[in-house]
């Protein structure tokens, strides 16, 4: 083979080569152009105000806001920038305790909304209700706050104040509370007549599940036979742990199944052999999240009755991920389904026995129709 033909086949391959990452690359530079057009903005964003903007700003604060400005467009409540304060806070809480006045709070129809006061909190104490509206933080008004923001305005050091403007139904008011240190004590529970047990849990926290536990054992050395479970005006919390109280109660197989976008499915189950006795659940418009997981998986294995009114309907999963050692992103990343493939996000679980509470007696209907219901299967 001559020299001439080895040198064209060798520029021939040059060019082949040349030609086909050159394809490659314009292909995922058309597939990726409106990405890197968009990020190429917000830099050029950064980069105008930075050295624009009548006052000198930190980076960082650019970048946060636009971090949280990228969360809230997502328009999903429960997806939330923190800083490092909120974080805190946020890991605070679901390890049991924090600083504030003992209410969950939502966003409902676009407004801050009470999804549950705590028991014993200043905030109950005080008559503050599951579906009461906050229209005003110490006067500040709440429409134009996100979640995170309203939840840092009403937390506060132990021994202060704040003034909430609540509206309920057509009446407005204002609540001056004082700021406790909130000891989350989530599960309580007795022995009632004809041997049926009571257990009352107030949010999911790390402890939940062991304590439920420990207080279902205390109860069954007692001769129970039947059992109560009081999940009214519960906000949630977290999802392994209302799988491990719902495994207390329904038989084995599945609990719930958390979906992500692209269909990929995980199912926390029960191992329960049998079930050992009766159950009813209470439920009302403050039970979410974590309480409509374990409501769900009793109502759809028939293990037990629910009672009450319909729930709040947040079957949304989050998870919290670290940017770095001074924030972090709350995201929804999956929706949630009962163990018949019921989605009640935003929807609720309506109950096998609808009974509302009378707010002029002191008369719990909504127990006594759970124990008369326990009673007749005894």
């Amino acid at each position: 083979m001559s020299r001439r033909k080895i040198l064209f086949g060798a520029v021939l391959l040059v060019l082949m080569t040349f030609l086909a990452t050159s394809a490659g690359f314009l292909y995922l530079m058309n597939a990726w152009s409106s990405d890197v057009v968009s990020t190429l903005r917000v830099l050029r964003a950064l980069q105008v105000v930075k050295s624009r903007y009548v006052e000198d700003v930190s980076v960082d604060t650019l970048m946060a806001g636009s971090i949280k400005g990228m969360v809230n467009s997502l328009n999903d409540p429960h997806s939330i920038y923190m800083d490092n304060k909120m974080f805190k806070d946020f890991m605070i809480e679901t390890e049991g305790s924090f600083g504030g006045v003992g209410i969950v709070i939502g966003t409902k129809d676009k407004l801050l909304t009470v999804v549950a006061p705590i028991e014993g909190t200043p905030g109950e104490k005080a008559g503050i209700k599951s579906g009461d509206q906050i229209i005003k933080i110490d006067g500040q008004d709440t429409k134009d706050l996100a979640l995170d923001e309203a939840v840092n305005k009403i937390r506060g050091p132990e021994g202060s104040k704040v003034v909430l403007t609540i509206k309920r139904g057509e009446d407005t008011k204002d609540y001056t509370l004082t700021r406790s240190n909130i000891q989350i004590k989530t599960v309580a529970g007795k022995m009632m007549d004809n041997h049926i047990g009571y257990i009352r849990i107030s949010m999911f926290n790390e402890n939940t599940g062991d304590d439920f536990i420990h207080k279902l054992q205390e109860l069954e050395k007692q001769g129970m036979k039947a059992i109560v479970l009081d999940l009214r005006d519960n906000p949630g919390g977290l999802l392994n742990e209302s799988v491990e109280v719902a495994s207390q109660l329904v038989p084995k197989g599945p609990v719930v199944s958390v979906v992500t976008r692209d269909g990929q499915r995980e199912t926390h189950s029960s191992n329960l052999a049998v079930p050992k006795y009766p159950v009813a659940v209470l439920v009302n418009g403050g039970s979410a999240s974590a309480s409509e997981i374990v409501a769900g998986a009793v109502q759809d294995t028939g293990v037990g009755t629910l009672i009450g009114t319909k729930t709040y309907g947040k079957g949304s999963v989050q998870t919290v991920i670290r940017l770095d050692e001074a924030s972090a992103v709350k995201l929804t990343i999956a929706k949630y389904l009962t163990p018949k493939d019921r989605s009640i996000n935003g929807v609720g679980i309506e109950p096998d026995i609808t009974i509302e509470l009378s707010e002029t007696k002191d008369i719990d209907v909504q127990l006594e129709k759970a124990l008369e219901v326990l009673k007749s299967k005894l």
